[in-house]
């Protein structure tokens, strides 16, 4: 990726729209929001925000103010066409100007719209259904509003910069009505992409072959992909997330992206890494009870021996590649079987899927073991207190004066009814709306049964992180922060936060040369030993070489002391910070400062 120099924006006044300001839906909400900082200062007061109002969602994000008297004047106009604007800040860091828009009054014109879109630029969407017709009648409201404001201030240079198919339509709203306002357009994923990775077909390796509105017909995505394309072909400057978004993107949408928009962070949210450290312990403590609670009614391990590896993302059992990482896993139960490797992973499947409520034996096993918790804590003041008088009078310590034997009793009570003689934990958390589940299955395809004699154990956890789910009770970062490594083979990731995210937060991870974040990782030096970032080799290689690699690297991984895992950790932060907004914002100036000088 092309390093762009320090530069300074010759847009006057910006427009940044995206159906997901204030409307968190998925990745570009929090590719807005942490950019947004930044962006505020280099742009300053001329930075707006646009997204979709609903009142729900807005509540909570959006804080309403009166808006400036030019501003004012446009919002009553079109309230007289039935389009409602809210102005006001988004509370996010930074506050930046954000602009809302209720479109729910033009709905009924929708058909106009399309067929204006089918006469123009031959947008073929006359069976698309809500999920199509609804982002477009919005971003049309919003190429209205842009159109309106930019009139009363034609003076200015002014950028429209548009996310995503979903706000298409306002790109060729503004370039049918030939307003003065240039316009850039960044698909951070194609439609058409994302359909045939979904349908676990890697089309990477025949690209050039296939037909790609063949195939958006044939996967049912046309209608996203025709104005997607449209959208690509008509704005001032074309831009992606990736390198290898890029590749299909110039195949897709017969536009080679003009810059990369690579998807950073903000780094200063994050803890410096001595409090990583900390947090590491603290939220390791946390996970460790609960692994305790799960397995070790059935049977014991050594905790201080265990790693915790996991992945995490969107049920895509191919894309996302949970299949390579379930293979790999299966392997690795196999060699250290072999070896009689002291040492015990706990993989964690993060992945959300329909559930029936959460296993009862598990729920009995976390009360048993609360409340054995509850006991103990309870009885330690106690104890110090003994030992502390004991140390004074010079007695040996020993049970019998520290504990006591009706408390001793007490506890064994407690552990005898902890345990479980017969069975073996269950590999999920929930029990399964699908009784032909695909991560259930490839876990038990791949002999990973959660048996006493197994290295590697498995737990199945197909709920959100929200932090007080009755389990873990972790939310997304602290389960970051818990864990050791994080395992992402994906096939298709245009860039791949949640290994980004992981870096920042000290976390060791494995990603891919096939996702945007991987190749950025490529392209920065690192140490082999200790790379922080392990990327692996997924670009025209098959699935067993790829599976063969990941386990390699996991067997590897397993031996590492504390020492070396500290040293990824440490070089794991410093990629994050080379990812930061700090550095990506000056290929967004780029970008506009490219669309004001383009005369098309």
């Amino acid at each position: 990726m092309k390093k762009i120099k320090t530069t300074n924006p010759k847009c006057e006044k910006l427009f940044e729209v995206s159906f997901e300001v204030c409307n968190k839906v998925g990745g570009i909400y929090r590719v807005i929001e942490s950019k947004a900082n930044k962006m505020i200062q280099h742009y300053g007061e001329n930075y707006f925000l646009i997204g979709p109002y609903y009142r729900e969602k807005a509540r909570g994000e959006f804080k309403e103010e009166a808006p400036p008297i030019e501003m004012g004047e446009v919002f009553e106009k079109l309230q007289k066409e039935g389009i409602k604007c809210y102005y006001g800040r988004w509370l996010i860091k930074g506050k930046p100007h954000t602009i809302l828009i209720d479109f729910g009054d033009i709905f009924y014109k929708i058909d106009d719209i399309k067929r204006e879109m089918w006469d123009s630029f031959k947008v073929d969407s006359l069976h698309a259904g809500h999920d199509f017709n609804e982002p477009v009648c919005w971003a049309y409201a919003v190429g209205r509003f842009i159109k309106e404001i930019s009139e009363k201030q034609n003076d200015k240079k002014t950028v429209a910069h548009f996310h995503e198919w979903l706000s298409g339509a306002g790109i060729l709203y503004l370039k049918k009505n030939a307003v003065n306002v240039k316009t850039v357009f960044t698909t951070h994923a194609t439609s058409l992409g994302r359909a045939l990775a979904f349908h676990s077909i890697n089309f990477y390796q025949n690209l050039k072959e296939l037909n790609p509105d063949e195939q958006a017909k044939k996967y049912d995505v046309f209608q996203k992909h025709s104005i997607e394309c449209a959208s690509a072909r008509e704005c001032n400057v074309f831009t992606t997330v990736s390198e290898i978004t890029g590749v299909e993107a110039t195949h897709f949408l017969k536009r080679k992206p003009d810059i990369i928009l690579p998807n950073g962070l903000d780094i200063e949210k994050y803890l410096s890494f001595e409090d990583i450290v900390v947090k590491h312990r603290l939220q390791r403590k946390r996970l460790r009870e609960f692994v305790a609670s799960y397995f070790f009614p059935y049977y014991k391990f050594d905790l201080e021996e265990t790693l915790f590896y996991f992945i995490i993302g969107r049920n895509e059992l191919r894309a996302k590649g949970i299949d390579i990482f379930i293979e790999s896993l299966g392997k690795l139960n196999k060699k250290m079987i072999e070896e009689k490797s002291k040492r015990t992973i706990v993989a964690f499947l993060f992945i959300p899927t329909e559930t029936r409520g959460v296993n009862p034996s598990l729920l009995e096993n976390l009360e048993y073991f609360r409340d054995l918790q509850e006991s103990l804590e309870g009885a330690f003041p106690d104890i110090e207190e003994r030992v502390l008088y004991n140390v004074l009078r010079e007695k040996e310590l020993n049970k019998e004066n520290l504990i006591g034997e009706e408390y001793l009793f007490d506890v064994e009570k407690k552990l005898h009814r902890m345990k479980r003689d017969e069975e073996t934990p269950s590999l999920s958390t929930h029990h399964l709306n699908s009784l032909h589940d695909e991560i259930m299955n490839g876990l038990k395809s791949n002999d990973l049964l959660n048996r006493e004699n197994d290295r590697v154990k498995v737990i199945y956890y197909p709920i959100y992180l929200t932090g007080h789910d009755g389990l873990a009770n972790l939310n997304y970062e602290e389960t970051l922060e818990a864990c050791h490594m994080g395992v992402f083979p994906s096939f298709y990731e245009p860039w791949g936060y949640t290994p980004l995210e992981a870096a920042a937060l000290g976390v060791s991870s494995v990603t891919t040369n096939l996702a945007g974040f991987g190749k950025f990782c490529e392209g920065i030096k690192r140490k082999k030993e200790r790379p922080g970032i392990y990327v692996l080799r997924r670009e025209k290689n098959k699935d067993d070489s790829v599976v063969k690699d990941l386990y390699r690297f996991l067997h590897k991984f397993t031996k590492t002391s504390r020492r070396e895992r500290v040293e990824n950790k440490i070089e794991a932060r410093k990629i994050a910070s080379k990812a930061d907004w700090s550095n990506f914002v000056f290929n967004y100036i780029e970008a506009h400062n490219k669309a004001i000088t383009k005369r098309q």
